[in-house]
């Protein structure tokens, strides 16, 4: 999934208003943050098909680091802590954990069965992948739901507020349909660093959050 991990981060504005959008996005995106960082290491490995299913292109050989459940639950609670102890907002912390542990489930119900539940154990995935209409309608209409959440509980103070907000949507949405529509990455190595750039996106709901109501300077 893309718009599907971040349909949860703007319906988790709701839960926690004090939570910057920034925070819950990246804490929604998390291990695929940090999965171009161990493949450029080797820790972590993939490889480029030839597919006609746009969501196929990728094939997960190795990936317990990021991908596993049991490091997505290491990672919930590291982080979920580590954001309690900055912030001090509980609320904020449960959500970042949940957000970061539902990558997990999200993928498995996405992917093929190739997500494992710790490091060399059994590998899942429900395989919605494997049928591109079905995969567009399911994160299109979780992404329009998220959206509304999040536009239902803040609202734009200034022009900026407002163009931020509806320029982030279009461009997740635009990122989308060229992913579902585009050719396979030239090489792994292109894969990892066109990955990097995802980092901004969070940045960008950090932005957007300071020009709307409801939410927090903090990060």
């Amino acid at each position: 999934m893309f718009i599907g991990h971040f349909a949860l981060a703007f319906a988790a504005k709701s839960y926690s208003r004090r939570t910057s959008l920034g925070s819950l996005m990246a804490a929604s995106e998390w291990v695929d943050l940090v999965w171009p960082l161990f493949l450029l290491t080797g820790a972590e490995t993939v490889a480029i098909e030839h597919n006609p299913d746009p969501f196929l292109v990728l094939r997960f050989t190795s990936y317990p680091w990021t991908h596993s459940l049991a490091a997505g639950l290491l990672w919930a609670v590291a982080l979920g802590a580590l954001y309690r102890a900055i912030t001090r907002n509980h609320r904020g912390a449960i959500a970042i954990g949940a957000l970061i542990l539902s990558h997990w489930f999200l993928d498995a119900a996405s992917h093929r069965p190739d997500m494992p539940l710790w490091p060399g154990g059994p590998q899942v995935g429900l395989g919605l992948w494997r049928s591109a209409t079905a995969t567009i309608a399911v994160e299109v209409a979780m992404f329009a739901v998220g959206v509304v959440m999040y536009a239902r509980v803040t609202r734009a103070h200034d022009r900026v507020g407002a163009i931020a907000f509806w320029a982030l949507v279009v461009f997740l949405a635009v990122v989308y349909a060229m992913n579902a529509a585009g050719n396979p990455p030239p090489s792994v190595t292109a894969l990892a660093y066109a990955a990097l750039s995802l980092w901004l996106v969070p940045l960008w709901g950090w932005w957007t959050d300071r020009h709307r109501t409801g939410a927090t300077l903090k990060p």
